[in-house]
């Protein structure tokens, strides 16, 4: 793994698929996604090699529910005690009590869809507060939660507009130039979604999957969005 600095207060953890990010407000720790369910251990090694205390994680928002985002939120929460939050449409598959929906593939995406179904499956995982579109959360001086579906019914991005953050979890990816994510149930959603995160104008976009985005941050998501 990787740990990537984005921001002072802000770091990246790059897994071999898929990522995830630390936001730090003081002690206080706030996790967005989880990697897969190997990833605690690799985790919980990223947030000590930067100083901090992995009990000091307060909540793991999860962007939707696929299994390279949700797979070791339930270890770490069980060792942390971190709560864990996740949109309301997207609750019950991270619990397993409803399957993914299945994608509708592009020809070009199917050999990477494939590759990814290689990340192991993810083990039913608690949700502790279901997420709506507008609700408020308590980091990064008032993180708000964005509907974004198209990728999954309940994907989310999460703004902190005190900040100019902007995580879009897989409704955009930044592999190799900023675009549409992929492996979408709903492409006409996902592209309004697009648009939506696009309008908020962030200074700095970080994706589900790619390198964050630093410089013309909004410029850029306004143009790959059109």
């Amino acid at each position: 793994m990787d740990v990537v600095e984005v921001l002072p207060h802000l770091h990246m953890f790059r897994f071999p698929i898929g990522q995830a990010y630390l936001w730090r407000d003081g002690e206080d720790l706030t996790l967005v996604d989880a990697g897969d369910v190997h990833a605690a251990d690799v985790i919980e090694g990223g947030v000590r090699l930067l100083g901090l205390d992995p009990d000091r994680i307060r909540r793991i928002v999860l962007t939707h529910g696929h299994r390279d985002h949700y797979g070791a939120a339930q270890e770490l929460s069980d060792r942390h005690g971190a709560e864990i939050l996740a949109h309301r449409l997207d609750a019950p598959v991270v619990r397993g009590e409803e399957r993914s929906p299945d994608p509708v593939l592009h020809d070009w995406e199917r050999p990477l869809y494939a590759h990814a179904l290689t990340v192991p499956e993810a083990p039913p995982t608690r949700v502790d507060r279901e997420l709506e579109d507008g609700d408020g959360i308590p980091f990064g001086g008032g993180a708000r939660v964005v509907h974004s579906p198209g990728h999954t019914p309940g994907s989310i991005g999460l703004h902190l507009p005190v900040h100019g953050v902007l995580f879009t979890g897989d409704s955009v990816a930044g592999v190799g130039r900023v675009m549409l994510g992929v492996f979408n149930t709903d492409h006409a959603r996902a592209r309004a979604s697009f648009r939506r995160l696009a309008a908020l104008a962030p200074a700095v976009a970080c994706f589900g999957h790619g390198d964050p985005l630093t410089v013309d941050t909004a410029a850029v998501l306004r143009a790959a969005a059109h």
